[in-house]
């Protein structure tokens, strides 16, 4: 296809913070990919490049933090020419793609989940997407309904299932009034915890421990944003550790 406008749209969850979305390329250098890197939404771009190197087409623009919270997250992206729309959840940043050129060519196919083995060192270095999508549309065709219907052609579709599985975790909810107790354990040399959270309040309290024989304590907590960790031990001269994050 060479297109000169595009309008792509879907909705993602996933709790991986890697995962290539979407991706198309053609023989004249063109392409476009969509994907997550270190829980951020990165569209990569390029409407062509000439051998000469006088005209460079790449274009890569970064949205959205902690997209692998397993919430869903919407995507349009609206491209006129070199004008482009990118909304991630319903928060817009326009660009303009660099080099001279103002349509898409794309030879090849346009995967969704994943892009296909080229022997290019990019291709191999991309982790396929894993999680859900829904409500897939580019360019007026429902990808989703499409799949589920077999009428893709040509199409090779991996091992997909048409629902959403969800994770087995069990959340707390705190309402900062409220604490959770658990019994400690003793005569151990180990002290050892990890826990996911999330909060919008910039302060509080995530645990809080006393170590046994009076050997001091150990402290948690959320300080203007960043996270803290106290550790005081009674029994050395150098008796408190403060580490920050």
């Amino acid at each position: 296809m060479k297109t000169l406008k595009d309008v792509i749209s879907l909705k993602f969850k996933t709790s991986e913070s890697e995962g290539v979305i979407f991706h198309g390329e053609g023989q004249q250098g063109d392409y476009i990919t969509l994907e997550l890197k270190k829980a951020k939404l990165v569209l990569n771009l390029n409407l062509g490049s000439n051998q000469l190197g006088s005209i460079f087409g790449h274009t890569s623009v970064t949205t959205g933090s902690l997209l692998d919270d397993h919430h869903w997250h919407s995507i349009i992206i609206e491209r006129h020419g070199r004008n482009i729309n990118l909304t991630l959840d319903r928060h817009m940043q326009h660009f303009r793609t660099n080099g001279e050129f103002d349509y898409l060519d794309l030879d090849y196919e346009i995967t969704f989940g994943g892009m296909p083995f080229s022997g290019k060192p990019s291709s191999n270095s991309r982790k396929n997407f894993k999680g859900c999508m829904e409500n897939i549309n580019y360019n007026g065709n429902n990808i989703t309904d499409l799949a589920k219907r077999k009428k893709l052609e040509p199409s090779n579709v991996g091992n997909l299932s048409f629902s959403c599985v969800e994770p087995h975790t069990v959340p707390v909810f705190f309402n900062a009034t409220s604490y959770l107790e658990v019994p400690g354990r003793p005569s151990q040399d180990l002290f050892s915890v990890s826990f996911l959270f999330r909060t919008w309040n910039p302060n509080g309290l995530l645990l809080f421990s006393n170590f046994a024989d009076d050997l001091g304590n150990i402290e948690i907590d959320i300080n203007e944003g960043k996270i803290s960790v106290h550790i005081n031990v009674t029994q050395v001269k150098k008796n408190r550790i403060d580490i920050s994050s």
